[in-house]
């Protein structure tokens, strides 16, 4: 079960946008709205909300794109196919936008390719938004795992892993890795994160 995150809003977002922005965000969501739920096939025009998405940062500022984009997906009523289209033909930051939607787009496991994708990168941005909400509700122990050593690998905080208190707990194949990471470390003479330890606690297993 997803613990869906709050989703953002045009109210949200009015008291920090300037004008201009708030008019586009205004045009942007008129378009989306109208939108067909779903467009199918690579030939088919590039729908204008759509464009708005790749534009979000550009018009609104890079510290909303996030919020913009995720509004976006909502109006346009974005499904699977949208979702897995944006995220192949996007920017990094537009890749990082999907996936902060998919809990509040996608009920099943369908996008898990696009999570297991990120995951794959050594994008911190992609790395931590893929170790969220959805993540947590529909990632195999084993991939949720090994997700777990991704972001200690690439310096994500694992407090951007949604759920990871409960599912480490009792987690003995967790810890068995955990320790084998940070056994690797010390002897390569590299230092050991300070999350490690922190998630091995977490999984209550340690020797």
């Amino acid at each position: 079960m997803i613990s869906n995150p709050p989703a953002p809003t045009r109210e949200d977002l009015a008291p920090r946008l300037d004008a201009a922005a708030g008019t586009w965000l205004d045009a942007a969501l008129a378009e989306a709205a109208a939108a067909p739920d779903e467009r199918e096939g690579d030939n088919v025009a590039v729908a204008p909300w759509e464009l708005r998405f790749a534009a979000a940062g550009r018009h609104c500022g890079q510290e909303h794109a996030d919020s913009v984009r995720t509004l976006l997906l909502l109006e346009a009523r974005a499904g699977l196919t949208t979702l897995t289209r944006l995220y192949h033909q996007g920017t990094a930051a537009e890749r990082r936008a999907v996936l902060l939607a998919l809990p509040l787009r996608v009920t099943g496991p369908g996008a898990l390719p696009l999570v297991e994708d990120a995951l794959r990168t050594n994008d911190t941005r992609l790395v931590a938004a893929a170790v969220g909400p959805y993540a947590a509700a529909h990632l195999d122990p084993h991939s949720w795992r090994h997700a777990i050593l991704k972001c200690l690998f690439t310096g994500v905080p694992v407090a951007a892993v949604d759920g990871l208190d409960r599912r480490a707990h009792g987690d003995a194949e967790l810890a068995r890795m955990l320790a084998d990471f940070a056994a690797e470390r010390t002897a390569a003479g590299r230092p050991v994160p300070a999350d490690l330890y922190h998630a091995l606690h977490l999984t209550g297993e340690e020797s």
